[in-house]
């Protein structure tokens, strides 16, 4: 027979109250929401392509939609969520080669992950502000 009691004394599993957040840790949270994120900015691409293709009014007006303040910020974070997950990808293709598995090594990736992703997001909206 089972005992009801014995549920109450077992311990619970540790969870982010328990483990102290690291940056691997926090890489791999922030790889999980930049993918997600680039899934609903695929849907605002696949939009802007339907819109090229239904017709110049209608393009007009989606592409006042992504001309503005709010629209550019959505734009922004999506070219930093895609540059990010990239990173991200390099990261786990080199643990997958069986390097970058030490200490230093991966605090090393990590850093170089959000120093990267910024700088070149940051250089790509650059230089897409010049070319225009």
């Amino acid at each position: 027979m089972s005992n009801a009691d014995m549920r109450g004394n077992r311990p619970l599993s540790p969870h982010l109250q328990i483990y102290k957040p690291i940056l691997t840790m926090v890489m791999s949270i922030l790889h999980r929401i930049t993918g997600a994120a680039l899934y609903f900015g695929t849907i605002l691409l696949a939009w802007w392509l339907i819109a090229a293709a239904a017709g110049p009014s209608y393009f007009d007006f989606v592409n006042g939609i992504y001309g503005s303040f709010f629209g550019r910020l959505i734009l922004f974070g999506f070219t930093w969520a895609l540059v990010h997950h990239m990173l991200g990808g390099l990261r786990h293709f080199i643990w997958d080669m069986g390097a970058g598995f030490g200490k230093d090594a991966r605090e090393w990736l990590a850093k170089a992950t959000i120093i990267g992703s910024v700088s070149i997001t940051l250089i790509l909206w650059i230089i897409g502000y010049m070319v225009r």
